[in-house]
């Protein structure tokens, strides 16, 4: 129905879908009338709510000297059963949790107090939705709204204008993951499987990107080429393999009901519970993708990759990041694209994914930028080889011819003839904007980083005046700033940066 949506990630979609999916409610009963139901807003303007999603990264593409409006009235209807909740707009206003005027320390100079009052280099008068935020304890859970339509804050969860690849044959605006996703993913495989990985896949798109749109994107730098290769290395030396550091710190492979009942634990966490769909698949190129599906919003995760002591970290990445800034910035006044270009906002990324990406390795025992770095590393080497060179080059830092495959397929997506060089350089975002948020941490307000939705951190200071404070999302992992703060230099530790270094190449 929405071909710019959906799960753009996997390079092969099978003619029957296999997947299951499951709904984590809190009860087997309905919903509270109190929260809002994702299903009653568009899907036009829900979408863009995970356009950066860490897998689906849904950058659509600037089409020649064509944009178009979003419509300006609000497509937000008050749900039917309000009236009768006995609940008036003021009352469920009240929810929220003002948290207390902080001074923010310059470069972070003393930690923050571990109490329910005080946090470090938080904004003020933030009304706090969802798990508490070092605040009053909450003695009883309960589900979260999400835009409330009733709230004179409330603005519909639309990012920037949109503007397209191109169109399917039926029409449809087709996102760029989309269009650049082969449509001979498997057939390609058995040839080069069975050519002893010499045979340069010839892929083939059912909505073929123009050459120039594709050169616009093969753009590989080689600016942090040094330290992704350094992180691998370390890794290397620890553990002697990728396969090795996987089982180790990974730990096993989660069953489908293992999986459903720690994404439910977590949402319990987040007091998110009842707003997500969740689906599992085995047919997913990376290891999930946060998407709307049928109007709903829609974590997919990839069975094959959903490890015991990575799930969670996956969990922070799409829902207590992506999922949260993205409704936080629905009461922004940069919600729509106007008003991004009204307030001069910088592009979201790096700082989207970077973000994410931290906090996928966050409270780990070993927090490596693993694959951070290697898609930054392959990227920038795709630009330069065949896919058949690129295979062989990789095999330096992952043994599994499979693993191997899929990075390779993610880098070369958007060719034809993958003997020639080139890239799609989207993957290097996530090395990019770790190192630079780690560069300049102890200046970056992270709670409030989170509470203007989808902003860039160095817009944070001057947009923090006119920023709605009313109804927002803040993850409980950040409910410790002092934690928090030590687990960002556990970080840097373990993948040999320094501060010295950063500020060279930052």
């Amino acid at each position: 129905m929405l071909e710019s949506i959906k799960v753009t990630e996997r390079l092969h979609w099978p003619e029957v879908e296999m997947s299951k999916k499951y709904i984590l409610n809190s009860t087997d009963t309905p919903l509270s009338p109190s929260q809002v139901y994702l299903e009653r807003i568009s899907s036009s303007i829900l979408k863009d709510l995970f356009s950066t999603g860490s897998s689906s990264y849904n950058l659509l593409l600037q089409a020649e000297e064509e944009e178009w409006e979003r419509p300006k009235k609000s497509l937000f209807k008050r749900p039917k059963t309000a009236a009768r909740s006995g609940t008036s707009p003021g009352k469920r206003s009240q929810r929220g949790l003002a948290l207390k005027k902080t001074h923010a320390q310059e470069g972070g100079g003393k930690s923050a107090q571990r109490s329910n009052s005080n946090f470090s280099k938080t904004a003020q008068g933030i009304a706090v939705v969802g798990s508490k935020m070092g605040l009053t304890p909450r003695t009883t859970p309960q589900l979260r709204k999400m835009c409330n339509p009733n709230s004179p804050h409330a603005k519909l969860p639309t990012l920037h204008k949109a503007a397209i690849a191109g169109e399917g044959e039926n029409g449809k605006r087709l996102c760029i993951l989309t269009a650049i996703k082969p449509s001979n993913v498997e057939k390609e495989k058995a040839k080069f499987f069975k050519s002893d990985f010499c045979y340069n896949p010839q892929f083939e798109y059912s909505n073929p990107v123009s050459a120039p749109v594709l050169a616009r994107h093969n753009n590989a730098s080689d600016r942090f080429l040094t330290q992704a290769v350094h992180i691998m290395e370390l890794a290397l030396q620890r553990y002697g393999s990728y396969e090795k550091f996987e089982q180790v710190t990974g730990g096993n492979l989660l069953t489908k009901s293992r999986i459903w009942h720690n994404v439910k634990k977590y949402m319990e966490k987040e007091g998110c519970v009842g707003e997500i769909v969740v689906q599992v698949t085995d047919d997913l190129l990376s290891r999930a993708s946060m998407t709307v599906v049928n109007s709903r919003p829609t974590l997919t995760i990839n069975i094959s990759t959903a490890r015991e002591h990575w799930l969670e970290g996956m969990l922070r990445h799409e829902i207590g990041t992506h999922y949260f800034r993205g409704m936080n910035n629905c009461h922004q006044p940069w919600s729509s694209s106007a008003g991004r270009k009204k307030h001069n906002l910088k592009p979201l990324n790096p700082t989207e994914e970077g973000l994410a990406s931290i906090h996928s390795v966050l409270f780990r025992k070993d927090p490596t930028l693993w694959r951070a770095a290697l898609l930054y590393y392959t990227v920038y080497q795709a630009s330069h080889m065949s896919f058949s060179q690129l295979f062989h080059n990789l095999g330096r830092f992952v043994q599994d011819p499979n693993t191997r495959w899929d990075y390779c397929v993610r880098a070369k997506r958007g060719q034809t003839d993958t003997a020639q060089p080139g890239c799609f350089s989207k993957d290097q975002v996530y090395l990019d904007g770790i190192l630079k948020i780690l560069r300049y941490r102890d200046k970056i307000n992270f709670p409030l980083l989170m509470a203007l939705g989808k902003v860039s951190f160095e817009d944070v200071d001057r947009l923090k005046a006119v920023a709605q404070t009313e109804n927002l999302r803040i993850p409980h992992f950040m409910q410790d700033q002092a934690r928090y703060a030590e687990q960002l230099k556990k970080i840097m530790a373990v993948n040999g940066l320094t501060d010295d270094e950063l500020k060279t190449i930052v």
